[in-house]
């Protein structure tokens, strides 16, 4: 995420010691969409995850009554 949003904000010459407000406002978007998709995903992946679990269990208890 680092890098990705410093090469997409932030030009490769440094013009200035600090960023530019324009640079800032771009990392702050970047970042906040990093962040986002990180938290949907990990909400998709524990969905999938207790379904799993959830078609394990009732497979086990299939298999146990057969």
């Amino acid at each position: 995420m680092t890098r990705a949003c410093h090469r997409k904000c932030v030009p490769p010459l440094y013009k200035e010691a600090e960023l530019s407000k324009g640079e800032s406002v771009c990392l702050d978007r970047c970042v906040a969409k990093y962040l986002e998709v990180h938290e949907r995903l990990g909400k998709r992946l524990t969905e999938l995850s207790l379904r799993d679990e959830e078609l394990l269990r009732r497979a086990q208890q299939g298999a146990g009554t057969a």
